[in-house]
């Protein structure tokens, strides 16, 4: 634990992880809130559409954010996010006060949730190496790891407990202000958080700079040519179609299957996130593997394998399989994250992490939209059954392909066409080995 106390003494990194967790315990709350709402209000067949609208629209708020978070000051994007995302959360309940609140105001503001949430996702882990040194970099993006499982853990479950007290609706209003108290945290900061080279370039240049800075293709042709680096963004976005789904199994369990109602979701949905946050420390504290990529494919067959005890909505079991699910999970994440890190060069980082992490949770809606009408039928043993698929396969895959990769060394690229040329990293500031942010896998 002293290594984590020491990351966390460096003012502005406290600042930024304090301000992040508040905000995600508020995130955390505000699903379980909209869920039963949904739930309770209109049934189970609102959950699909709602699980879609929350997370189908990162794929584009991805793809626009890579336009600007190597482009733009960082600090006034995560500004402006935390803005917009309050907002929409406050809304919820003026809507409600003002007798004019429908189902389709809360598609739209899970929808707004869902296009602005990447940018933080993108932009955080980027300028982790600004604010603290070299050698405790791998330290703080654990913690940046153990923050989403921790506010993942207490988020639901205080939604869970506070919608009997004050009702779901008031919990959004809650959420926003976490989102205000993140964006004074990220004003109050000593770091600039300036796009990457900001005042390097020539004035004449200044032009070609910005549009190579929001230009996706030496991105994904990097992505793309690195046979490590695409398995990773393949395999995890197909292993979140299975999370994707439990996202939406929860509040069935809890609202058809299983005892206490909204408490039991936060249960559920923070009991997930607890495994994860175990997953996440257990991750910080053992030594990087020389061969990581066979060390995700094993755990990612073993936390598919995990979802095999929902079968029958016993509580006890069900609780044990997201254990066995979350666990692995994140360790298999922070383990991706650290070869991330390691592989891709300082200039194209922030968008190289917004696109891998587009790609990943666009998968979400996905899964949200195959089991949304089976559970609605009432096909709960067919949704399990295809989550176990959906996140053991990768792991396959994974083993199959790229199972003796180094973690120094970059697998041979393809023969088709130049490399993508990037810009010289300054000295001082090559990838280094790293671990990860939660729930990018």
């Amino acid at each position: 634990m002293r290594v984590y106390a020491s990351v966390l003494r460096i003012p502005d990194y406290r600042k930024l992880w304090i301000g992040a967790v508040i905000s995600l315990l508020g995130d955390g709350a505000t699903w379980t809130a909209l869920a039963w709402i949904a739930v309770s209000t209109r049934g189970a067949g609102t959950l699909g559409v709602l699980g879609v609208c929350y997370s189908g629209p990162v794929l584009l708020g991805g793809l626009l954010a890579g336009k600007v978070v190597d482009r733009f000051s960082r600090r006034k994007l995560l500004v402006f996010d935390s803005v917009v995302r309050g907002a929409a959360m406050l809304a919820v309940p003026l809507l409600y006060v003002a007798h004019v609140l429908n189902p389709w105001h809360l598609y739209v503001v899970a929808a707004i949730f869902g296009l602005f949430k990447i940018i933080p996702i993108g932009i955080i882990p980027a300028v982790l190496p600004e604010l603290v040194p070299k050698k405790q970099l791998p330290t703080a993006i654990a913690l940046e790891a153990v923050a989403y499982g921790a506010a993942g853990m207490v988020g639901p479950a205080l939604g869970g407990l506070l919608i009997p007290l004050i009702g779901g609706y008031w919990v959004l209003a809650l959420d926003c202000a976490s989102y205000l108290v993140f964006a004074g945290f990220v004003l109050s900061l000593k770091a600039r958080l300036d796009r990457p080279g900001a005042g390097a370039e020539t004035t004449g240049d200044q032009s070609a700079v910005s549009a190579e800075r929001s230009s996706w293709r030496p991105v994904v042709a990097f992505v793309v040519r690195d046979r490590v680096m695409l398995v990773i963004t393949i395999t995890f976005t197909i292993f979140n179609v299975a999370m994707g789904m439990l996202i939406v199994a929860q509040p069935w369990l809890a609202h058809e299957r299983l005892p206490g109602g909204a408490t039991m979701l936060g249960v559920l949905v923070g009991g997930l996130a607890g495994a994860e946050m175990i997953g996440s420390l257990i991750a910080g504290a053992i030594k990087p593997a020389v061969r990581p990529m066979l060390r995700i494919g094993l755990l990612q067959v073993i936390s598919g394998s995990g979802l095999l005890l929902l079968l029958g909505a016993n509580p006890v079991l069900v609780l044990v399989g997201q254990l066995v699910c979350g666990l692995p999970a994140m360790l298999m994440t922070v383990s991706s994250q650290s070869v991330r890190y390691q592989r891709t060069p300082e200039v194209l980082r922030g968008r190289t992490m917004t696109l891998m992490r587009t790609l990943m949770h666009s998968a979400y809606p996905l899964g949200a939209i195959v089991a949304g009408p089976l559970l609605a039928g009432d096909h709960y043993t067919v949704v399990v059954l295809t989550m176990v698929v959906a996140a053991g396969a990768p792991g396959l895959l994974t083993l199959g392909l790229v199972r003796n990769a180094v973690v120094n060394k970059r697998e041979p690229e393809t023969p088709a066409g130049p490399a993508p040329q990037v810009a010289a990293e300054p000295v001082g500031q090559t990838p280094v080995l790293a671990a990860k942010s939660a729930q990018d896998g």
